[in-house]
């Protein structure tokens, strides 16, 4: 007999807690990752683009696909009216007579709402044949900005609702009216969280096959999940489950709750699979991942505390108006719910009224973003602390002390709901305050301002939820329709330990993460509790429907993974080990508790009786017949969890929305540029209990990402919508995100209290900072200049308004801008000049309304037809850097002032976006036969032409429109060499921004 090791409690045989290095890296440095457009594509697979509306509300009146249909390689067009002959909308997470289709079927909603799939042999025919997608729009009046939307006379985007306002629930909890009309202080603010989105390195991918054989469809996706989404998917499709097979890639580059939202598109991929018969993949590109795929929620929060004079809160009532877009997209109103249950937070109050109202807007759908729903209700809730501390003249830190969940109050359960598992927030607190230094911040602080600087401290307590309650959602609902629709509770986690013959153990768990780190830990708990090495364990974080265990609430979203997902990876292989200690204490004569696992044998404790790990193991596939009889034969186990704690909404409307809640402390200084108004951070501390660490080198890189992501929340991040509807930061030199060089390495502390919930004592902690940090920041710059309001993000623009200061006068000669790009004012054009022309003004005038001298000097003009009198059809092709669209276009000409003025306006619309302009023209005779040509022109732009910026647009507005009367010189008979150099210096940009000769 080989001597047993001694004890499997050596640092060697100690995983779970280690700081161990991530098993996943190797292959992602050396680039080996296998992602979404890395999937080998099936013989014959065509390939799709997408024809997006650049109106932000309109009817469809027609989808004319013929002429793409006649391009080279083109063998289809996906349309509406095939949606609706082999599809259904999806489910809407209320009771509304709502309709969410994957492609437009009536009218459409948002820039950028798909109408229309072009398939093609290949991507570049693809895009090629959507200008001859022609669809005719009916533009309709827009609601945008959400408290606007509400209003009796704002346009509705749903009909059949008859309003904007599609959920509207309130909820009292205690008596919160009576805590009101007793407080000595009511402290109240108004508070506006914006749009902000994820931007993964890695956009959607699609690969679709329809089986028509068996009216079924196999789907590749980098999709997260959850895989409640499935169902939603079946439904769409109009097939059962087992219809529906959807396979996720090996590696994912990066989501944070965002590709929850490519399921539209996976059902759009399926239906055009079916479309033409042969399978179909679409990558997306980045204009149409911030245009169309999805974004956070912006909630407007109205919220009052009831208070006593030390500043402790009795009461609470919050007002929240979330603004979802245009549809109710799955699984929203997540966002508005998934807090519901601990929207105290961390504070011990026990009366809360809420109102939550749900509304629609012509934006892009909101989903998930990570941390959904905390950052919404941190920042009003934070916010507010810090105003009741000037109000009633309180240190703010005094103002949070004294409203923490007491010490040794665990499990408590808040005022909503929510059972809060373990903690000690007063000890979190102070931890923080000694091992971060506050004091020599304060001094910092005291310092800066003694010398006039603009310097601020920050706090922020926050409580993060993780393992979300699938009942949460139903809090939609009123008692009596969840009663008619069934209860809906739990989060049930699935993993799969296999042992094989040579005993090699492979594990699968359906967690789909995104670099996370997943693989590494569920070896991590595998290794120590079967004893073997890492390097003998292989995790499968590929998910397969047709053949893997999964439940509906798998996936990676609410940060679940160290909580339940691992539970269940440490579930599965304890019935692994059981089991080989069954078979071993039989051949050894002892009883399986005394059997042990370590260093790659298995061993009975205080003997010398062991043997290896792989001939244990190979026993029960190699000889079954010397197993107990118990034995079933073959080394593989699943193991589904769900915690009990779990329960479904009450009749008086308690939830507890999630099962386990970690804790938050943070705090920072923050300086203010008195000149440019930048922020910038001088010491960011933030403390977390997520209960037990499974690998603390994971943890302190999820609070690192979580803390990036944030920063950007707080400092430069926001989707930017037009009054006029139209989609402003469409880029990434609009939508600014950090990068390493901004963001600072924040001193990160943690204490441990570990769930009594889950098998490992594990809570999640992958999304705290984003609830946390932005609200902190914007104390800490609200403390540095003594404001009382702030609204995110803070960029420079911002923060020297609320320092007061204002832009400083345009310098002489320098005229106004020749492009307005603002929320108020959509996306505006203006140019103006003059030209000089041969021939008298009327000789001039009576060209212009010739129909071929206006074919002749539109830019990319390929065919004009008069339609009326002094009006005209025309076929044009404009490109902008990047872009390049066919119109079809309406040109007329009005307030004819014959030889002297007239105004000519143009419109058109294409799969690239809309544009409609007015230029004025005044003719004034000049000496020698001439005409000096004044124009001044507006234009407006939609959709993705827009959505380049106004840097390139500028430029190009000004130079198509020289070309126009550039042609136009040379069409009377000019030809100056001012003209000529013009119209040289336009063929060398047209050729830089095409790469191609002919017209743009």
């Amino acid at each position: 007999m080989n001597v047993a090791p001694s004890t499997i409690t050596t640092d060697e045989n100690q995983y779970i807690g280690k700081r161990q290095l991530r098993l996943e890296d190797e292959i992602l440095l050396r680039g080996q990752g296998r992602y979404g457009d890395e999937v080998p594509t099936p013989p014959g697979t065509l390939y799709a683009a997408i024809v997006r509306s650049p109106h932000p509300h309109a009817l469809v009146k027609s989808v004319d696909s013929s002429r793409a249909l006649e391009m080279d390689g083109v063998h289809g067009v996906l349309t509406g009216q095939d949606v609706q002959r082999w599809a259904k909308p999806f489910p809407v997470g209320v009771r509304q007579p709502m309709e969410h289709w994957c492609l437009a079927v009536d009218k459409v909603r948002y820039v950028g709402e798909p109408v229309a799939v072009v398939i093609a042999e290949n991507r570049y025919l693809a895009e090629d044949a959507l200008g001859g997608v022609a669809v005719e729009y009916e533009t309709l009046p827009v609601a945008v900005d959400t408290e606007s939307a509400i209003e009796p006379d704002a346009a509705i985007l749903h009909d059949d609702v008859g309003g904007n306002v599609v959920s509207d629930r309130q909820f009292r909890y205690g008596d919160p009216d009576t805590a009101f009309s007793e407080a000595d202080r009511q402290v109240s603010i108004k508070v506006r969280f914006p749009r902000s989105s994820c931007m993964p390195i890695e956009c959607y991918v699609v690969l679709a096959q329809f089986d028509s054989a068996n009216s079924a469809f196999d789907i590749t996706s980098n999709f997260q999940g959850p895989y409640a989404l499935h169902s939603v998917m079946c439904r769409a499709l109009k097939v059962p489950a087992n219809r529906l097979r959807l396979r996720t890639p090996p590696e994912s580059g990066g989501s944070f709750g965002i590709k929850q939202g490519v399921f539209p598109y996976i059902v759009m991929m399926g239906l055009a699979s079916r479309k033409v018969g042969a399978p179909v993949k679409w990558v997306e590109d980045r204009l149409e991942h911030l245009q169309g795929a999805s974004s956070g929620t912006n909630r407007v929060s109205t919220i009052e505390a009831a208070v006593t004079r030390e500043g402790r809160v009795t009461a609470l009532r919050l007002d929240q108006l979330d603004d979802c877009g245009a549809y109710l997209r799955a699984p929203e109103p997540a966002t508005t719910y998934r807090m519901h249950g601990n929207l105290t937070g961390a504070y011990a109050i026990r009366n809360l009224a809420v109102r939550n109202r749900i509304v629609m807007t012509n934006k892009t759908p909101t989903g998930l973003n990570r941390g959904f729903g905390g950052p919404q209700v941190y920042f009003p809730l934070e916010r507010l602390m810090q105003r009741i501390a000037i109000e009633l003249e309180l240190d703010p830190l005094d103002v949070i002390r004294a409203n923490l969940v007491p010490s040794g109050s665990f499990p408590y359960r808040s005022a909503a709901g929510s059972l809060l598992d373990s903690g000690d927030y007063p000890a979190g607190l102070e931890k923080a305050v000694k091992e971060g230094g506050l004091e020599e911040l304060i001094k910092r602080r005291d310092e800066a301002r003694r010398q006039g600087r603009y310097y601020g401290i920050g706090y922020t307590a926050a409580v993060e939820p993780s393992i979300s309650n699938m009942g949460y959602i139903t809090m939609a609902f009123t008692p009596d329709e969840r009663e008619q629709a069934g209860p809906k509770n739990g989060a049930v986690s699935t993993a799969t330990i296999t042992v094989d013959p040579l005993g090699s153990v492979s594990v699968h768990i359906s967690s789909t993460p995104q670099g996370q780190g997943h693989q590494t830990v569920a070896a991590q708990i595998v290794a120590e509790t079967l004893g073997v090495p890492l390097e003998a364990i292989r995790v499968n974080v590929e998910l397969d429907t047709g053949k893997d265990a999964w439940s509906i609430a798998s996936g990676n979203y609410s940060s679940r993974f160290s909580g339940a997902v691992a539970g269940a990876v440490y579930k599965a292989s304890i019935k692994i080990r059981d089991r080989l200690a069954t078979i071993a204490a039989k051949q050894w004569f002892v009883e399986s508790d005394r059997v042990r696992f370590a260093e790659g044998r298995i061993y009975v404790e205080g003997t010398d009786q062991s043997t290896s790990f792989h001939r244990m193991a190979g026993a029960t596939h190699w000889a079954p017949g010397t197993t107990p009889e118990s034995e079933p034969g073959g080394l593989r186990e699943t193991a589904f969890w769900t915690p009990v704690e779990l329960a479904a909404p009450s009749d008086d409307e308690l939830i507890n929305s999630s099962l386990c809640y970690g804790f938050i402390f943070d705090f920072c200084g923050v300086e203010v540029d008195a000149i440019t108004g930048a922020v910038r951070i001088d010491r960011y501390v933030t403390l977390h209990d997520a209960g037990r660490m499974l690998n603390p080198l994971l943890v302190d890189g999820q609070i690192r990402g979580g803390f990036a992501q944030a920063l950007g929340a707080a400092l430069m991040e926001e989707f930017v919508y037009g009054a006029d509807g139209s989609f402003l930061s469409g880029t990434l030199a609009d939508y600014l995100i950090p990068t390493s060089v901004e963001v600072p390495e924040p001193v990160i502390l943690h204490m441990e209290t570990p769930s009594p919930f889950t098998p490992l004592g594990a809570k999640g902690v992958g999304e705290g900072n984003n609830m946390s940090t932005p609200v902190c920041i914007a104390n800490a710059v609200a403390d540095a200049l003594g404001a009382k309001d702030v609204e995110l993000p803070l960029t420079p623009s911002k923060v020297r308004t609320l320092m007061g200061i204002d832009e400083p006068p345009r310098p002489e000669g320098v005229g106004e801008p020749e492009i307005e790009s603002s929320p108020d004012s959509g996306s505006k054009l203006k140019a103006r000049d003059s030209v000089e022309l041969p021939g008298s003004p009327r000789e001039v005038f009576d060209s212009l309304l010739d129909p071929e001298t206006l074919a002749a000097i539109i830019p990319g003009c390929h065919h004009l037809e008069v339609t009326g009198e002094n009006e005209y059809r025309a076929d044009v092709t404009v490109g902008v850097g990047m872009i390049r669209a066919r119109f079809d276009a309406r040109v007329s000409l009005h307030d004819l002032v014959p030889p002297n003025s007239l105004q000519l306006r143009g419109s058109g619309s294409s799969a690239m976006g809309s544009a409609a302009a007015i230029a004025k023209v005044t003719l004034t005779e000049i000496e020698g036969n001439k005409t000096r040509l004044e124009y001044d022109y507006e234009a407006t732009v939609g959709g993705k032409i827009a959505s380049v910026g106004g840097r390139m647009l500028q430029s190009a507005s000004k130079m198509i429109i020289g070309q126009v009367f550039s042609r136009f010189s040379h069409r009377m008979g000019g030809g100056s060499s001012r003209f000529m150099f013009l119209q040289k210096l336009w063929q060398r940009i047209r050729a830089l921004l095409t790469g191609k000769g002919g017209q743009s």
